[in-house]
């Protein structure tokens, strides 16, 4: 007796190319906040809370908890948990792209990585310089290994930690030249910063510029968070201001 094969399963996942991982890179460094899942040391149930997002230069997400929360104690026991991105807007929440990181969460000390994710935090987050260095607080600093991109129905991706890292090789003065970058931009050029905001899809005026990094830059005007990609990645901190003075003037 013939005994039919069972069907092959379709597989639903996209190649990943450069749009898709674009858009993820967007996703994250355009986001205010995010769900954050942990594990309850209790009895290993998942437990999802929300948290103010920045990231680092390289593009890692990080986030600012009080002692107190139970994800705290959660990430405390166990560091493996997930981050859910993406906003919803009109119509069908399902057809908005989102995106799911799977990693680790690692307590940041006191040192010049927590330094650098707190100041592009306070960017972002300027009410949070009031409790930022509360004994209580702690800056915390994801790792992803494995990400799910959805893209909107019909586009699905799973992504490598590399499709979402930005490369800083050779970049270290970038790194050292940021915070004034910023600072400059915002006191001395504030026509320059409204009219990149404008270029992403920013409405209106009174854009701050709230970080860079070589791939591209982020905007601020109270909830509102604006991405700005460049044509293409910086390959020293001298391309800077070159960069920074032909986008305002295209």
């Amino acid at each position: 007796m013939s005994q039919e094969m069972p069907e092959k399963k379709k597989d639903v996942l996209q190649q990943v190319d450069g749009e898709a991982r674009r858009l993820a890179k967007g996703l994250v460094r355009s986001a205010r906040f995010a769900a954050l899942a942990t594990l309850d040391p209790f009895d290993g149930s998942p437990s999802v809370s929300r948290v103010s997002l920045a990231t680092t230069m390289a593009g890692a997400p990080g986030f600012l908890i009080s002692g107190l929360s139970g994800h705290f104690a959660n990430l405390s026991a166990d560091p493996r948990c997930s981050l859910l991105v993406g906003e919803p807007g009109k119509g069908d929440p399902l057809a908005h792209p989102r995106m799911t990181l799977i990693g680790r969460a690692e307590r940041l000390p006191h040192g010049a990585m927590r330094d650098h994710l707190k100041a592009r935090y306070l960017m972002r987050h300027p009410k949070a310089a009031l409790y930022a260095d509360f004994p209580d607080f702690a800056f915390w600093h994801f790792t992803t290994t494995r990400a799910s991109l959805n893209g909107g129905f019909g586009k699905a991706y799973a992504l490598a930690p590399s499709d979402l890292a930005t490369d800083l090789t050779g970049l270290d003065e970038l790194l050292a030249a940021e915070p004034g970058a910023v600072a400059h931009m915002n006191a001395d050029h504030a026509d320059a910063v409204n009219r990149y905001a404008d270029k992403a899809g920013g409405e209106k005026d009174g854009w701050r510029l709230a970080c860079l990094d070589p791939e591209g830059l982020d905007l601020t005007r109270g909830d509102s968070i604006a991405r700005l990609w460049f044509d293409k990645p910086l390959a020293s901190a001298a391309e800077l201001r070159p960069t920074l003075v032909a986008l305002a003037r295209a």
